[in-house]
């Protein structure tokens, strides 16, 4: 218990001298030195010059001794390991909150750096080609109960047909055309592209004589859809 005593009175006795020169030396020596300038700066009672160079540990230590009375001095020396350590301590301390903020930095942008790659692999994967868009805007069109936009559903889907043809590199002036340069070995749904297409065929010149149902219209774009699928054109 004695010993605890006499290491808590160590303690705080060093933390008053540590007060004492926070508080009073280092103000007392700022105000010294920024006078010196113009009055000269002493050292074992002789004035010098102004400050022109450097100032060297021993005229601190001679230029302290003078100005301060022999027990805050003797203080100040026997408390210096004190002032040392604790310094070092904190030195040390924040050396290490820097090492860590830095780390800590690095690692959120390297996490950041890995959800922006995560998310444009997400974005590649479920990028939708423009023929699949099409496609789902023809099958919106025809669960509709406008008989308008069944006519346009098939339109664009016949349209969308006469792409898949130039994609495979049959060439012809119309649709006909290029159905009938198609090698059957090849092409294992061109029947059904010719019933889908006839049936495109009449509503394009008889627009005002053919009368659309719901399931006429269903089976026509089964048809392409049939076609389309064959050749991995939609989904």
């Amino acid at each position: 218990m004695y010993g605890g005593l006499t290491a808590a009175t160590g303690i705080k006795a060093g933390f008053s001298g540590l007060g004492i020169f926070i508080f009073q030396w280092v103000p007392s020596l700022m105000l010294s030195l920024s006078t010196a300038g113009a009055t000269g700066f002493t050292v074992s009672g002789t004035t010098t010059g102004p400050i022109t160079s450097a100032v060297t540990i021993p005229q601190i230590k001679t230029y302290l001794q003078n100005i301060s009375p022999p027990p805050i001095y003797q203080k100040f020396i026997a408390d210096w390991g004190l002032f040392a350590a604790i310094s070092l301590f904190v030195s040390l301390l924040l050396l290490a909150l820097l090492v860590y903020c830095i780390t800590r930095l690095r690692q959120v942008r390297r996490f950041e750096h890995q959800r922006f790659e995560a998310a444009a692999a997400t974005v590649a994967a479920h990028d939708i080609p423009r023929t699949h868009l099409r496609w789902e805007r023809i099958l919106t069109e025809v669960t509709s109960d406008n008989e308008q936009n069944w006519r346009m559903a098939i339109l664009e889907a016949d349209i969308m047909l006469g792409e898949l043809l130039d994609t495979l590199g049959y060439r012809g002036e119309t649709m006909a055309d290029k159905m009938r340069a198609v090698d059957r070995a090849d092409f294992n749904t061109i029947d059904l592209a010719w019933e889908a297409h006839r049936m495109r065929n009449r509503i394009a010149h008889e627009t005002s004589e053919v009368a659309l149902n719901p399931r006429d219209v269903r089976h026509t774009i089964d048809l392409y859809q049939r076609v389309f699928r064959e050749f991995n054109f939609v989904a």
